[in-house]
């Protein structure tokens, strides 16, 4: 296990800047997963980590220890890559133990931490197949278990799930917890699926275009984003966005806020948002009410598309030129073209400014 701090780390590829100034603390035995669209420098900032690419400015610790200019092996990390990187005219047991027999470890050693890492991964049978004689799933495992007999400090995945089905890639993301749960080892694991994202970390770390946009729990990004990016990237379906207006906002911090010709008050940051300021009005497509019962406020939506899956329902529509998606219960039975009435609630509602900057403040849950 390890801590790890990024201090103002900076990438340049020539005169090209990848990572603007990053600075993140993880914590010793922390699943920590970097996620955001592509291009966004999740994948560099971990070979960064990993040694495969040098820093151009700042500092990469380890426990404490400057990591700049020490090599790649010596880092106490393992990588996993999206590509199983199996040598086919292995078996999954020489696979495994590639790594332990190239630096000369001693084999009664190497035994011993092959069958250690296939009893966790389940991988007991197969040890003598090889890759071509496995499934993905399989392959991956193998992929996995090739780092752990490493016995690393930090282990790195990059991307592993990309290449596998939906299926399996829901049963390798709960190995992979399983796998975390028992090693408490520190990982950090790079995804553009947030679902990945929220179902796995410990702590997330939004990335885009280089930058970090937000770190915290799953939950504090979901109830409360610091902007309408990480907003609209959190969350499945994605966050509804509707244009408003501020209209006025008295001494008590309560602003009225025109949407698509609707009048609603929200409590909101006054040192972020002025009077006449276009603002977005954000709403979850499960806080889109099938109801007007306790609402705040209501307004009638197209449907365009009906979804029905049977444990819930989807419907997407429109409202005055704003597309928005509708999580409704599984009895729903709207069709395409109907008209529904919704309602929503003050208290579901998010507020951004024409910065993207968040302007309602919301409680996250907590245990009891």
């Amino acid at each position: 296990m390890a801590t790890i701090k990024l201090k103002n780390v900076i990438k340049r590829f020539n005169e090209i800047e990848t990572i603007h100034g990053v600075n993140l603390d993880l914590e010793d035995g922390e699943f920590v997963v970097f996620v955001g669209p592509s291009g966004c420098g999740k994948s560099t900032l971990l070979r960064l980590i990993a040694g495969l690419e040098d820093i151009t400015d700042g500092s990469l610790e380890i426990n404490g220890q400057n990591m700049n200019s020490v090599a790649p092996a010596d880092r106490g990390v393992a990588m996993v890559f999206q590509s199983y990187a199996l040598y086919p005219h292995m078996t999954v047991e020489e696979n495994m133990s590639f790594g332990l027999r190239m630096t000369g470890v001693d084999p009664a050693k190497i035994k011993a931490q092959v069958a250690n890492a296939a009893s966790i991964l389940q991988l007991e049978s197969l040890l003598d197949r090889k890759p071509k004689q496995l499934s993905g799933g399989q392959r991956q495992r193998v992929a996995i278990g090739r780092a752990i007999v490493r016995q690393p400090e930090v282990f790195l995945f990059d991307e592993p799930l990309s290449n596998l089905d939906a299926e399996l890639r829901v049963d390798m993301r709960i190995q992979i917890a399983q796998l975390h749960n028992r090693l408490k080892s520190s990982m950090i694991y790079v995804t553009h699926d947030q679902v990945e994202a929220m179902t796995l970390a410990d702590k997330i770390v939004v990335l885009r275009a280089g930058n970090v946009e937000q770190v915290g729990s799953p939950l504090a990004l979901y109830h409360n984003p610091a902007n309408e990016f990480v907003a609209g990237f959190i969350g499945s379906p994605k966050m509804n966005f509707l244009d408003g207006k501020i209209l006025a906002i008295d001494n008590e911090s309560l602003a009225t806020i025109d949407v698509a010709g609707q009048q609603i008050t929200l409590t909101v940051d006054t040192n972020k948002v002025s009077v006449n300021e276009n603002v977005k009005l954000g709403l979850r497509p499960e806080h889109v009410k099938e109801t007007t019962q306790d609402a705040d406020f209501s307004f009638t939506v197209e449907v365009d598309v009906a979804e029905h899956l049977g444990g819930t329902s989807f419907l997407y529509g429109h409202y005055k030129g704003h597309k928005l998606t509708i999580e409704a219960s599984g009895q729903n039975l709207t069709q395409n073209g109907e008209a529904v009435t919704v309602g929503i609630a003050k208290k579901d509602c998010y507020l951004f400014n024409s910065k993207g900057e968040a302007l309602v403040n919301r409680p996250i849950p907590t245990r009891s």
